[in-house]
């Protein structure tokens, strides 16, 4: 039986609250700088939250702007610069043979929650409704907008993976491509979560909603004194291509999918299980064909709640508890929860250890906490390794929904 093609990431974009590049983003994570404000949150008041501040005028008309949706113009921007930085030759690619596949963790709250009560303005009478909400709210708007910003053909949709949503695009996108459906994807994840008071009353109301006098110490894993999730938007979006036609065009491998896994717990709508985010990442070590101790960095899904880090932590001693040369961080502490676009950021962080052997750190972590004391875990400043040949990605989401994706440093065969 032949080996399945070879996925890579040629390409990237992404707007995070602490960056609109990754060269910016990474920037901003070495220095150990979060970007955390507070808005205010219908019914709510004020509230943390990370908020992403780029140009979405750049690649969309005012007009389409208004028509379309927050979700869409993140994914917009972020497959816009990816394809830019990929360098492809738009202009020469077949554009029915590209896929988009975003993962998303909710879409279509945003919309109808600003309908609702726009109408109860007016006596809730729905001539005021706008004609605009059923295409903005359906699940694949998202990547949908993409398509027609980009004029691609190809397949498009979304991938509902609540937290663990940008691993899943990605995966899906490389399954794509080993299937020989498309001949490039864009893939990732997106959120625009903090424009749905939702979700920030269902947290709060689960005693889960991140708060500090402090925004930017807000968000803070594996603290001894963490109280839950700080809400943020953006997204990661990524070109992946087949190997061979990566080559063929001269193009700039940034990383090699190596291995993957998606499972379920089975077990609880909330607490995760340490038992099943054992086997996901053992079945997506085994995938890649590498051991625990092939793995110079994990990239923790922990949200900062008192008993999924905890949860997280035992999983991660399960596997890598005799790894000292593995390292282990957290992008949440600087950016909140990210929801659908969380994994893919979170991964778009880490990438340039390749090249430059650093480890961002978790930063607000004042008192460790002694359930969450891993070896390797990088604390509150980054650190320089040795080498960083292969990244460990962990998101997590609701109804025990469990990714992990493996990267490694792509070195000819």
């Amino acid at each position: 039986m032949s080996q399945p093609p070879r996925i890579v990431i040629t390409g990237l974009g992404l707007t995070a609250p602490n960056g609109n590049s990754l060269k910016e983003f990474r920037a901003n994570l070495l220095a150990g700088k979060a970007r955390i404000t507070e808005i205010e949150v219908r019914h709510m008041g004020r509230q943390p939250a990370g908020v992403c501040d780029f140009d979405a005028t750049k690649w969309q008309k005012r007009k389409e702007i208004r028509n379309g949706t927050r979700a869409g113009s993140i994914s917009i921007y972020c497959a816009r610069e990816a394809l830019a930085d990929a360098g492809l030759d738009w202009e020469k690619v077949n554009k029915a043979r590209v896929g988009v596949y975003l993962g998303i963790t909710e879409h279509g709250n945003v919309e109808t929650e600003n309908e609702i009560f726009n109408i109860s303005q007016f006596g809730n009478d729905t001539k005021y409704w706008t004609h605009h909400h059923n295409p903005r709210t359906v699940a694949n708007n998202p990547a949908g907008e993409v398509t027609m910003n980009m004029g691609i053909t190809g397949p498009h949709y979304t991938i509902g993976a609540a937290c663990a949503a940008g691993n899943a695009g990605l995966i899906q996108a490389a399954q794509m491509l080993q299937l020989g459906e498309v001949d490039l994807a864009f893939a990732g994840g997106i959120s625009e979560s903090i424009h749905t008071f939702g979700i920030f009353a269902g947290f709060k109301n689960q005693g889960a909603l991140g708060s500090h006098t402090d925004p930017n110490q807000a968000s803070r894993p594996f603290d001894k004194n963490r109280n839950g999730i700080v809400i943020s938007e953006g997204g990661a979006i990524y070109v992946l291509e087949r190997l061979d036609d990566a080559l063929a065009r001269g193009a700039r491998i940034i990383a090699e999918i190596a291995g993957w896994c998606i499972n379920s717990d089975a077990t609880d709508a909330v607490l995760p299980n340490p038992e099943r985010q054992t086997q996901c990442v053992q079945m997506a070590l085994e995938r890649a064909k590498l051991r625990p101790q092939d793995i110079n960095i994990v990239s923790t899904h922990a949200t900062a709640t008192a008993q999924g880090d905890i949860q997280e932590c035992i999983a991660l001693r399960n596997v890598f508890q005799h790894c000292p040369q593995t390292y282990i961080n957290n992008t949440k502490s600087f950016i909140g929860h990210c929801m659908g676009a969380a994994g893919a950021l979170e991964l778009a962080g880490n990438l340039p250890s390749f090249e430059d052997n650093w480890v961002h750190p978790t930063i607000n972590i004042s008192e460790l906490d002694p359930e969450c004391a891993l070896p390797g875990l990088v604390v509150n400043q980054p650190q320089q390794v040795p080498e960083v040949k292969t990244i460990l990605n962990n998101s997590f989401g609701m109804l025990g929904i469990n990714s992990a994706l493996i990267v490694k440093k792509y070195e000819v065969a």
